[in-house]
């Protein structure tokens, strides 16, 4: 595994922490915008949904999907 997956791994391990806790701010800094595979942004948003919070369903949505 390469530190590239690792951290990738980690960063989305990461994330549905913050989305599972509401946790708009930690959302937003570890989205940064970056392409998300389609099935990666899915679940991220099924999860946000569970929390029932719009600015992080909104984040979320906004990701650009990736291109592979």
């Amino acid at each position: 595994m390469t530190d590239e997956n690792k951290h990738s791994i980690a960063t989305f391990a990461a994330l549905k922490t913050a989305i599972a806790n509401g946790e708009e701010l930690s959302v937003k800094e570890l989205l940064a915008n970056q392409p998300m595979q389609e099935l990666e942004k899915s679940y991220l948003i099924d999860l946000a949904k569970l929390t029932n919070n719009l600015n992080i369903i909104k984040l979320v949505e906004n990701v650009p999907l990736s291109k592979k």
